[in-house]
């Protein structure tokens, strides 16, 4: 099930079993200290929780990696047991909780998403957005004219997914806007 590796392996988003736990690897930073052995200094990521902690490891250790695989789903639509969603190449179908998936109020129905899963046993750990997607603005105050005196004023929007989020003062209702969905920003406005 798992693979032995060692400090030397880290990469960001591999995957790692830890006090039973699966984890993936936001940040490391090899330290080679003048005095005492050498460390990896780590931010891990709970693939369950989303829980990221810090932790450090004897540079050299053993640690066991887990595979993952990475396939495309579109996004169906949500019920009482979660997100349903099916695989673009062999229609299955698979329900994933929301906690699993970051910014789940950007998604639109017929998205394509990528779910990684825990190769061994078929398991979905994790549902990600594409880091930009583009969404209709449908409720928003009209931004007034003359107020543009910072290039930074905000207004609250609503999106046709439901989530809300700040725009600039310029955006108007019924407007197409590209959102990052790592932070949930505003990135520019869709020419139609």
């Amino acid at each position: 099930m798992y693979v032995m590796a060692t400090t030397a392996d880290f990469r960001n988003g591999l995957c790692i079993e830890l006090n039973g736990q699966l984890f993936t690897i936001v940040q490391f930073q090899h330290v080679k200290p003048g005095k005492g052995p050498a460390f990896v200094r780590t931010k891990l990521k709970n693939v369950k929780t989303g829980k990221v902690i810090d932790n450090t490891f004897t540079s050299g250790v053993k640690i066991d990696t887990v595979r993952i695989e990475r396939r495309p789903y579109q996004y169906l639509y949500k019920d009482d047991l979660g997100f349903n969603f099916m695989h673009t190449e062999t229609f299955e179908q698979v329900i994933i909780n929301e906690n699993m998936i970051e910014n789940a109020d950007l998604m639109k129905e017929g998205q394509i998403i990528d779910i990684n899963f825990e190769a061994e046993n078929e398991f979905p750990l994790t549902a990600e957005l594409p880091p930009f997607v583009e969404l209709q603005v449908t409720e928003t105050i009209p931004g007034e004219k003359g107020n543009t005196a910072s290039s930074t004023a905000l207004k609250p929007a609503t999106l046709e997914t439901g989530a809300e989020m700040m725009v600039p003062l310029f955006v108007n209702q019924d407007d197409i806007i590209k959102v990052d969905t790592r932070d949930r920003s505003y990135s520019e406005r869709v020419r139609n």
